[in-house]
């Protein structure tokens, strides 16, 4: 079937990707927007559309913002379609996705990959019962379904989407057990340096602030500098126990929530073969790209927390780039109105920026809660620990690939999207070397589950790809 080819196909509707195609669409580009959400909005603005004045009252102001880039998205003339899975990109910007059942393919002139970020495992002693979930799921539950913990709740990590989410739960009357926060005053010692730099974003340092003050005020239980956290119970979650001021707590919880920060989802970059680097300040990979977002494949861009962690603002910065960059590639623009265009936007995305590399410091994630001991289960899918991994090395495992080999590592649902950072520094530890040479799984399609039946209904496009 001969399908027109699209200028640009946008992956994911979050800020990122909805200011991109805001921006795109006002240059007269088509556009056409796939999303695995029902709704626009992506994880920050998840769900915006259908939230109540209550909700939008217990989850802030900064959620409530996104409402306006939603509908301004929806009447841009992009073409919008939710619940739809992307199973396979390929180099020639073809994409291949779910939908209703069914198989669909679309050809593209430029891809812009905006599926943002997911969070950092942290595995600990105890972390695969029952009872544990990560910070996000439960943030997810509250946006998209008011959905609130019956029992005694306990947070532990560390990170702001910690501190957001243990504020969101006192304004939906959720009574917070205690705040485990394995941060400390030796972080701050160590971030000093980048106060300075930081202080040109100052709004989102108070804005953390103010968070920090509301919890104190409702007198909730903050543990700082907390050490050896170990999740207790026979069969499911019980209490969590953990070393600080000097003495070992034990604190019963029904619900215990972990998270220790969120990483670029690389899935679909690193499937495409693109070129990426370890950033040891947020201990995650990244995928090159330039000032515009284009990768080091030509007419892939990335935009948002899928290139490198930055936050909403910045996501929407970084979206309005790639749009006017592709834009400029189309030939809609030239270099000269490029520049008077994108110029506001990077003055703006520097100010964004500048309290990066202080956040990241202060919320730095503990080795211990990265990189966990032998009997610590690793790869959830297949059950394999980190003891097993360090054994692969032992017979000579030298990267995550081989540990598919050794013991299936990484071959389950979730395609190492829960394991592949952990397995990668465990191999790095064990052989003494950087987490780059390691490298990282070799991610191939499907990206997402796809049946043969579904499969078979999908039409091949008969024009030759641009």
């Amino acid at each position: 079937m001969n399908k027109p080819t699209v200028d640009l196909i946008v992956l994911g509707a979050g800020p990122a990707g909805m200011s991109a195609a805001l921006e795109a669409t006002r240059h007269g580009l088509s556009v056409v927007v796939l999303d695995e959400q029902g709704s626009p909005g992506g994880q920050i603005y998840r769900n915006i559309q259908q939230a109540d004045a209550r909700s939008r009252r217990v989850l802030g102001d900064d959620y409530g913002a996104g409402a306006e880039l939603v509908d301004r998205f929806l009447r841009c003339g992009a073409r919008y379609l939710g619940n739809a899975a992307i199973w396979q990109v390929t180099p020639q910007r073809q994409v291949h996705y779910l939908i209703d059942g069914r198989a669909e393919v679309l050809q593209g002139h430029h891809v812009l990959i905006a599926t943002g970020a997911f969070e950092r495992p942290m595995p600990i002693p105890g972390w695969t019962l029952p009872g544990v979930m990560t910070a996000g799921a439960g943030q997810i539950l509250l946006k998209s379904a008011a959905m609130v913990p019956q029992g005694p709740v306990v947070l532990a990590g560390c990170g702001p989407l910690l501190y957001l989410l243990a504020v969101q739960y006192l304004r939906a009357g959720i009574a917070i057990e205690a705040l485990v926060d394995t941060s400390g005053r030796g972080d701050l010692a160590r971030a000093w340096r980048k106060i300075p730099g930081a202080l040109r974003g100052w709004r989102d340092l108070l804005k953390g602030v103010h968070l920090l003050v509301e919890l104190k005020r409702a007198g909730v239980r903050h543990f700082r500098d907390a050490r050896d956290l170990r999740i207790e119970g026979p069969v499911q979650a019980s209490a969590l126990s953990f070393d600080s001021d000097d003495r070992r707590w034990t604190i019963p919880a029904s619900l215990i929530l972990l998270h220790q920060g969120v990483v670029p989802n690389t899935q679909i970059s690193w499937s495409l073969r693109l070129e990426h680097d370890w950033s040891e300040q947020q201990l995650c990979w990244s995928a090159r790209r330039d000032s515009q977002g284009e990768s080091s494949l030509p007419g892939i861009f990335i935009a948002g927390d899928s290139g490198a962690i930055g936050g909403a603002q910045v996501a929407l910065l970084e979206g309005r780039l790639a749009g006017l960059g592709i834009a400029a590639r189309s030939k809609r623009l030239d270099a000269q109105r490029l520049q008077q265009l994108a110029d506001p936007y990077r003055k703006a995305l520097r100010r964004q920026r500048a309290a990066r590399p202080l956040i990241d410091a202060l919320y730095r994630p503990r080795q211990q809660n990265r990189v966990p001991a032998d009997e610590v289960i690793v790869c959830r899918c297949e059950d394999v620990s980190a003891g097993a991994i360090r054994q692969h090395v032992a017979l000579g495992c030298l990267g995550p690939n081989q540990t598919k080999a050794f013991g299936r590592c990484g071959m389950g649902p979730c395609q190492g999207r829960l394991c592949g950072l952990s397995v990668t520094e465990i191999i790095a530890e064990q052989r003494n070397v950087s987490p780059a040479e390691v490298g990282y799984y070799r991610i191939r399609s499907p990206l997402k589950p796809i049946t043969l039946a579904q499969l078979s209904t999908e039409t091949p496009l008969t024009q030759e790809p641009v």
